[in-house]
């Protein structure tokens, strides 16, 4: 049957090549694109697919994009909604960043952006249908999982990860990347909170790709290393230390289409369920997250 997926991060890297998987293994699938132009940076067009503008550290850009997305639902004009892929994510040189709101931007395109985009549209999935967001298993904070590159999370109170200068020394990339770790334990805690208030037959999953260079998620680090992130760390695809963008976004389809089993609140590492970091179940945590990504995100937040 015909149905819907929204597709956020689709420009480069993994989401495009999981973009160009679905297309070719879901022919009856209506990809709903979210990028930050209307030309959709050369991205596949046709009936097959829609692109919709966001920026997505905007909270009001992100609602507007959701509602529009909603209202073709309810007219028809595209068929049933069965999946969101949450994978746009971002990693800056510092922790001060904001975005429109005022609010960090790590946290806010990481967390924020795809909550309000599952709130907005909650009412308009079908079952079976899948809610995936892309994690990172820097999450574990240990050399095993971060390769000494990014410092592990360093959790605070929700409402305060969500202002800038959340850690310390905020302007440094050490800080930087410890939000973007940090977003992606976040991450987590929101699946499982997905997994108990959704109602049954909407999954939501969170999907680790490993360590995948050549993206663009450096794209705001320093000379030296987005140049290594492009040149010289692809070859760490060869070993069994990282995996491409192609394969990465391979596995993110197959993940969104069910063809790799998982059930929900589960945490996939690369195509295999697997358990997270040990931090990263924590309900206390999880409902105190809840709390606050439901008060940024409401009409009037507080």
């Amino acid at each position: 049957m015909p149905h819907t997926i929204v597709v956020t991060g689709a420009s480069r890297g993994i989401g495009r090549a999981a973009v160009e998987r679905l297309l070719r293994g879901a022919p009856d699938t209506h990809l709903v694109l979210v990028t930050r132009d209307a030309a959709g940076r050369g991205l596949p067009t046709g009936d097959a697919v829609s692109h919709c503008t966001a920026d997505l550290s905007s909270l009001a850009d992100v609602r507007r994009a959701a509602e529009q997305i909603a209202a073709r639902l309810d007219s028809g004009d595209l068929p049933p909604l069965r999946g969101f892929v949450g994978n746009a994510g971002i990693q800056y040189r510092n922790a001060l960043t904001t975005g429109a709101d005022g609010l960090e931007a790590t946290f806010t395109v990481n967390v924020l952006a795809n909550h309000l985009f599952v709130r907005l549209l909650r009412d308009r999935f079908h079952a079976p249908a899948r809610i995936v967001l892309t994690t990172s298993d820097t999450h574990f904070g240990d050399l095993r999982h971060n390769l000494a590159m990014v410092p592990g999370p360093v959790w605070r109170q929700p409402d305060v990860l969500a202002r800038p200068g959340a850690f310390p020394v905020p302007d440094s990339t050490g800080a930087g990347r410890t939000a973007y770790s940090t977003s992606k334990l976040a991450t987590i805690y929101l699946v499982h909170e997905y997994a108990r208030r959704l109602p049954a037959g909407i999954d939501a999953i969170a999907y680790n790709p490993g360590f995948v260079p050549g993206t663009g998620l450096a794209r705001h680090a320093d000379p030296l290393s987005r140049f290594a992130m492009r040149y010289l760390l692809p070859t760490l695809t060869l070993t069994p230390l990282a995996i491409s963008p192609r394969t990465a976004g391979r596995f993110l389809a197959d993940i969104v289409l069910g063809s790799a089993p998982a059930p929900s609140g589960s945490y996939v590492d690369r195509r295999r369920v697997a358990r997270s970091s040990a931090e990263s179940y924590d309900p206390d945590r999880e409902r105190d997250l809840w709390n606050t990504v439901e008060s940024l995100t409401a009409d009037h937040p507080d």
